[in-house]
């Protein structure tokens, strides 16, 4: 799969964190947590690696990295925890940043392919940053809920760049291939 990303490379303050808390995480026994490494921000999809043809690739990587300049870079805060069926995750807080980096990813593949062929609705974007995936479906809340009390923390980063990624799920992790990694400034 094709898609954009912002990851958190360098946010010290947050990666102490996960380091702190994913071990607790996976104590529950519902939930994996994600290497250090693999966080990230979900932002746009493009497409499956054999639908998104390599010249389309490329002229939306460059649409979108026109539409980019002058957004960033972006400071906001993550957190407190929470957990939904997918996991958990720190949620950003007044995504509207976030939300304007997204926007102009949407508008760079609608440069290249209109806007009616742009792959997600845009409704309903919910940027966050996942620290663990559940493994299991109706696992206990109570232990995962004590754990996120322990930790209602709110951490800030600061985010220099978008990252077209090719991606795929394996052994319950994504891992990514970088393709392009515009500036947000």
């Amino acid at each position: 799969m094709r898609t954009w990303h912002i990851l958190v490379e360098g946010q010290r303050t947050l990666h102490d964190f996960a380091a702190k808390v994913q071990p607790e995480l996976e104590a529950t026994g519902a939930l994996g947590p994600i290497p250090i490494e693999w966080l990230h921000m979900t932002v746009q999809g493009v497409g499956f690696t054999d639908e998104v043809s390599r010249e389309d690739l490329s002229a939306i990587s460059e649409a979108v990295s026109r539409r980019l300049v002058g957004i960033g870079p972006l400071s906001v805060t993550l957190g407190p925890l929470v957990a939904d069926a997918e996991g958990v995750n720190l949620p950003v807080r007044f995504s509207e940043a976030v939300d304007a980096v997204r926007r102009a990813i949407r508008a760079g593949i609608g440069d290249i392919w209109g806007a009616e062929r742009v792959p997600e609705t845009a409704d309903g974007f919910r940027p966050h940053v996942s620290l663990a995936y559940s493994h299991i479906s109706g696992a206990p809340l109570a232990p995962i809920r004590e754990v996120l009390a322990r930790h209602a923390m709110i951490i800030p980063v600061t985010l220099t760049r978008v990252t077209l990624i090719d991606i795929n799920r394996d052994e319950r992790v994504y891992r990514w291939q970088v393709l392009d990694a515009p500036s947000l400034s």
